[in-house]
C-alpha cells in the first residue's frame, strides 16, 4: 500500500507546478546507495522513491524545503535543501530486516518483504573480516556448512537438506548477477577458483529455497551473488595493507568515482590486490598473486551501461585430508616428534619422469593456478510505458590447473613393514633421503605413500541474459510480468596425472631413495622418491550448451506479496573421452616392476552425449499480518543437471543414461520486525530424486590412486530454522541463527544398505551467534559458528565430532583530516581458541574405518592473527 501511495504522490508532484528540480542521492553511513526509500517534502503530499542507484530527482515550487527520508530499517532523516545543487543524504541503520535485495527478484524489496530465506551483507561486514576464503565470510548465512579447511580456494558449500561432495554444487557463486561458470561439473574445479573478493564489492546477497531457480543461470538451492561497486558522484578511495602470521602480506585498494567534468554522467570503479602467503600451513611452496576488476557506468535518460571486467593471475596452495592421530583424531606425532600439520613437501616439486610424450615434470609447485580472466557487458532501459529491459553478456576464458597432494594409501608405515608388504623376501632395507648423501631413516621409521593428482583444466564460458519487465497497475493489483530467456556454452579441457611417491612422515618430509635385497638381487623400489610414476592418467573434453525460458509475475497488493514463476532449460553435453594404455619405459631389472611402467594416453578418444530437458515452477507469497510481522511461504518444483563429467561411454562408445534429477521444496515462516528486535522462523522441506552423484573414490585395482564414481541417490529431509538479530545498547547488537534438520538417504541404486543412513557431511544441527559492536571510532566483533555432528561418508561408518569456530574482529578508526579521510587499525584472528575439529573424513574411501593407529582427515585450520591498516580519502 504504502508503495502505490507514493507512486500517486510521485504523479501529483509531477503535474505540479514546478520552478526548482532537487536532485540527490540517498546512501548509508558506508556510502552504499540505499534503492527504494521515500523521499518526501515535509507537511506536503509531494515525493518520490529512489532508483536502485540510489538517486532521486524531484521538482518543488520553492526553496528552500525539507525533505524527509524514511526505509524499513533505517532512522527516519529530515534534510534542508537550500539550492537546486544535488544532495547527499546519509541514513544510518535501525533494527529490522532491513536489507535490500536486488537478486532473484525483479522488483525493489526489502528481506522482510521477500517470500523466502534471504540472506544480505553489506560492504563494511564483508569488509572488516579478514576473510581467508568464501568459508570465512559463508560460516554466517543461516542454513549453511561452509568448509575452509582446504586454503583459500576450494570451499565447501552445503545447503540445508541437500547432499553434496562440496564445493558449490547447488548453489552457484555469482558476480554482478552472471555465473562464474554457467554449468557445473565439466572438470570439477570450484567456481571461487576463478575469481577472488577484493574491495569493490558493494554487498552479498544469500537467496536460499527452490524459489531462485527462476532468473539467469538458476539454482534448486540458492545463489551466493556478489555485488559489484560503481562510482558516484562522492569519489571514494581505499588502501589497505595487511600481514599476518606465518609470512602473509596482502595490500588491496579501490578507487571509484566519476569520469569528466561536472556534468559528466559516467563513472568507474577500479579494486585489486596483491599477495604473498608462506602459510596457513608451512609447506615451503609459498603462494602469490593478483587480481584486478574494475568497471565503468554510463548513464543515460532511461537507462544506464556498465562495462566490467576482471584479470587474475594467482596461485594458492590446497590442503586435503591427511593422517591424523587414530584415537584424539588430532595431529600425529611424525619420526621427528613434532605434529604433522601437512604432508605436503617443496621436495616434490621438481618431479619428472618418461613418458610416451616425453618428459613430464609435474607443476604441483603451483598449488591451485589461475591465469585470465572476463568481460562483462550489462544494460538497462526503462521506457516512457512501464517496460523494463536488463540484458547482460559475459565471457571469460581461464588457463587453469588445480595440482594437488592427496592422501595417497593413506596411513603410514614403517619402513620394513612398507618394503616387506610388496616383497616378502625383502631384507637388507634402506632408504635414503632424496638428494642428501649419507642420510638415511631407520626401519622402524614411519613413511607414507602420497600422490600428486596434476589437473589441467582451462576453461571458456560464454553466457547471456536478456528480460523485459513490464509493470501492469490494476485497481488492487500491481503486476510486474518479467519474460527472459538464458544462453551459455562452457568449454572445458579435464587432463589428470596421478604421480605416486615415497617420503618420510614428518613435519617437513624429504623424498625417499628405497633399495633392498631379494633373493640375493639387489632391487630399487624408489627412485629420487618416485614410486609407481605415472599410476594414473585421464583426458577429456567437455562442452555444454544450455538455453533456458523464464516466466514471471511479481505482484503487490496491499498487503499481499504474490510471486508465481514458470522455466524451462535444455542443455546437451559432449563428452570426449580419452583411453590409456601402460607403457614400458625401462628395462633394468633392478627396478621394481612399478618403476618401469607409466600409463599415458592412447590418443584413442570415445565420444558421448547427454540431452536432457526439464522445467520448473515458483509459486511464493508473503503476507504483512501488520506493521511488525510478514508471513511467506513458497513450494517449487526444480530440477538439477548432472555433472557432465559423469557420462558414462561403455568401450564399444554406448552411452549411459543421462537424466534430470528431481527436487521439490516448500517452506513456510514468519518474519517479525520492530523496534530493537528482528527474527525470523520458518520450517522446510526437501526431496530428491535421482541424483547422479560423482565422487572421487581410491581405486581397489590401483592402491594409491583414484577413480571417479558415479551412483544414483535419492534424499528427503525436513528441518526448521530460526535467525534474530537484537539491539542490545546503543551500537550493540546480537545476532544469530539456529538450524535443525532431518535427513536421509531413500534410495541407493547401487547399494541398498545405505538407504534410512544420515546425508554424508551433513550435520543435523547448525548455529552462528555473534557480539558486534560500533560507534563509528571503535568497532568489535565476537562471533561463534557451530557445525554438529556428521558422518564422514553415505556408509555412515564414522561420525565426525561437532566443531565449534570462534573469530575475533576488532578495529580503531581515526579521523584524520576536514576532506573525510580516515584511517582504521584493525585485527582478527581466525580460530580465536585454536579448536581441532575435523571437518571431513577420507572423502575417498566410502568404508573408511574409525579405528586405527590412523584416522585420515582434514582438520580446520589453526589460528591465524591479521593486521590491517585502512586508509580511506
Amino acid at each position: 500500500m504504502r508503495v502505490l501511495i507514493l507512486m500517486l504522490l510521485t504523479c501529483f508532484a509531477f503535474t505540479s507546478i514546478a520552478q526548482n528540480t532537487v536532485t540527490g542521492l540517498v546512501q548509508d553511513v558506508n556510502g552504499v546507495s540505499i534503492p527504494g526509500v521515500s523521499v518526501i517534502v515535509k507537511n506536503t503530499t509531494t515525493g518520490t522513491i529512489t532508483d536502485m542507484d540510489g538517486k532521486f530527482e524531484l521538482e518543488v515550487e520553492t526553496l528552500p524545503v525539507t525533505l524527509v527520508t524514511s526505509f524499513v530499517g533505517y532512522k527516519t532523516k529530515e534534510t534542508v535543501v537550500t539550492s537546486s545543487d544535488a544532495v547527499t543524504i546519509t541514513m544510518t541503520e535501525g533494527v529490522g530486516l532491513d536489507e535490500i535485495m536486488v537478486t532473484s527478484t525483479r522488483t525493489i524489496r526489502s528481506q522482510k518483504q521477500s517470500a523466502m530465506s534471504m540472506t544480505s551483507m553489506k560492504a563494511k561486514e564483508i569488509q572488516n573480516k579478514a576473510a581467508s576464503s568464501q568459508a570465512d565470510i559463508l560460516r554466517s548465512v543461516p542454513g549453511i556448512t561452509a568448509e575452509g579447511g582446504g586454503g583459500e580456494v576450494a570451499t565447501n558449500v552445503f545447503v540445508r537438506g541437500l547432499p553434496s561432495g562440496g564445493q558449490y554444487v547447488f548453489n552457484p557463486l555469482e558476480y554482478d548477477g552472471m555465473p562464474v561458470i554457467s554449468t557445473f561439473g565439466l572438470n570439477s574445479s570450484a567456481h571461487d577458483v576463478y575469481i577472488r573478493n577484493d574491495l569493490g564489492i558493494k554487498s552479498l546477497d544469500f537467496p536460499r529455497g527452490g524459489a531462485a531457480i527462476l532468473y539467469g543461470a538458476g539454482s534448486v538451492a540458492g545463489v551466493i551473488n556478489y555485488i559489484s561497486k560503481t562510482g558516484t558522484d562522492e569519489p571514494e578511495n581505499i588502501i589497505q595493507l595487511e600481514f599476518a602470521e606465518d609470512g602473509r602480506y596482502k595490500a588491496d585498494f579501490f578507487s571509484g568515482g566519476k569520469l569528466g567534468g561536472e556534468d559528466s554522467r559516467t563513472y568507474y570503479a577500479l579494486s585489486g590486490f596483491y599477495r604473498y602467503d608462506e602459510g596457513p600451513l608451512d609447506t615451503g611452496l609459498p603462494t602469490q598473486g593478483f587480481q584486478l576488476r574494475g568497471n565503468i557506468k554510463q548513464e543515460f535518460d532511461n537507462g544506464e551501461l556498465i562495462v566490467s571486467g576482471q584479470w587474475i593471475d594467482d596461485r594458492v596452495q590446497f590442503f586435503l585430508p591427511l593422517p591424523l592421530d587414530g584415537d584424539s583424531r588430532d595431529y600425529a606425532k611424525g619420526n621427528d616428534g613434532k605434529d604433522v600439520k601437512t604432508i605436503q613437501t617443496m621436495h616434490a616439486q621438481h618431479l619428472s619422469y618418461a613418458t610416451p610424450d616425453g618428459i613430464y615434470r609435474t607443476p604441483i609447485k603451483d598449488g591451485v593456478a589461475t591465469k585470465g580472466g572476463y568481460f562483462m557487458a550489462n544494460y538497462k532501459h526503462n521506457f516512457d510505458n512501464g517496460l523494463k529491459m536488463d540484458a547482460k553478456m559475459r565471457y571469460a576464458r581461464y588457463a587453469h590447473e588445480f595440482n594437488l597432494f592427496l592422501t595417497g594409501s593413506g596411513n603410514p608405515s614403517t619402513l620394513n613393514n612398507f618394503v616387506t608388504d610388496i616383497d616378502p623376501n625383502a631384507s637388507n632395507i634402506s632408504a635414503n633421503r632424496t638428494g642428501m648423501s649419507n642420510s638415511t631413516i631407520g626401519g622402524n621409521d614411519l613413511v607414507l605413500v602420497n600422490t600428486l593428482l596434476d589437473r589441467n583444466r582451462p576453461m571458456t564460458d560464454m553466457a547471456t541474459e536478456m528480460n523485459v519487465t513490464k509493470k501492469f497497475e490494476g485497481v488492487t493489483v500491481e503486476h510486474n510480468i518479467t519474460a527472459g530467456v538464458f544462453l551459455s556454452r562452457t568449454e572445458a579441457h579435464d587432463q589428470n596425472v596421478q604421480t605416486r611417491y615415497v617420503s618420510e612422515f614428518t613435519s617437513k618430509p624429504y623424498l625417499l631413495d628405497i633399495s633392498y635385497t631379494s633373493g640375493g638381487d639387489p632391487m630399487t623400489l624408489s627412485k629420487n622418491g618416485l614410486f609407481n610414476p605415472g599410476a594414473a592418467y585421464s583426458n577429456n573434453f567437455i562442452t555444454a550448451n544450455k538455453q533456458a525460458f523464464y516466466l514471471t509475475n511479481e505482484m503487490k497488493m496491499d498487503r499481499w506479496r504474490i510471486d508465481v514463476g514458470f522455466r524451462y532449460e535444455t542443455i546437451e553435453a559432449d563428452v570426449s573421452r580419452e583411453g590409456n594404455t601402460t607403457y614400458t619405459m625401462d628395462s633394468d631389472a633392478s627396478l621394481s616392476s612399478d618403476l618401469q611402467t607409466v600409463k599415458w594416453g592412447n590418443n584413442a578418444y570415445l565420444h558421448g552425449k547427454g540431452k536432457d530437458s526439464d522445467w520448473a515452477g515458483v509459486i511464493a507469497a508473503n503476507y504483512e499480518l501488520n506493521d511488525k510481522v510478514n508471513l511467506y511461504g513458497n513450494v517449487t518444483k526444480g530440477y538439477f543437471f548432472p555433472q557432465p563429467r559423469g557420462i558414462k561411454i561403455a568401450s564399444d562408445g554406448t552411452v549411459g543414461s543421462y537424466k534430470t534429477e528431481e527436487i521439490y521444496q516448500g517452506e513456510l515462516g514468519v518474519k517479525y520486525g520492530s523496534g530493537k528486535f528482528r527474527g525470523t522462523f520458518a520450517t522446510y522441506f526437501v526431496d530428491l530424486n535421482d541424483r547422479r552423484n560423482v565422487d572421487l573414490r581410491d581405486d581397489p585395482n590401483n592402491p594409491g590412486t583414484t577413480i571417479e564414481t558415479v551412483t544414483t541417490l535419492s534424499t528427503k529431509a525436513v528441518g526448521v530454522e530460526a535467525t534474530w538479530g537484537y539491539e542490545l545498547a546503543e551500537n550493540l547488537d546480537w545476532s544469530g541463527s539456529v538450524t535443525y534438520q532431518n535427513h536421509e538417504y531413500n534410495e541407493s541404486e547401487d547399494n541398498p544398505e545405505y538407504v534410512g543412513n544420515e546425508l554424508e557431511r551433513q550435520p543435523s544441527w547448525l548455529a552462528y551467534s555473534a557480539l558486534n559492536y560500533d560507534n563509528g571510532a571503535f568497532d568489535a566483533g565476537f562471533s561463534w559458528n557451530y557445525t554438529g555432528k556428521k558422518f564422514s561418508s553415505i556408509s555412515n561408518a564414522v561420525e565426525l565430532d561437532a566443531i565449534n569456530i570462534f573469530r575475533l574482529d576488532a578495529g580503531y578508526t581515526m579521523d584524520l583530516g576536514e576532506d573525510g579521510e580516515t584511517l582504521r587499525f584493525g585485527v582478527s584472528v581466525f580460530n580465536l581458541f585454536d579448536d581441532n575439529g575435523v571437518t571431513e573424513g577420507n572423502p575417498r574411501d566410502v568404508t573408511q574405518s574409525g579405528a586405527g593407529e590412523f584416522f585420515v582427515g582434514r582438520p580446520i585450520l589453526p589460528r591465524r592473527a591479521f593486521f590491517r591498516m585502512t586508509f580511506s580519502f
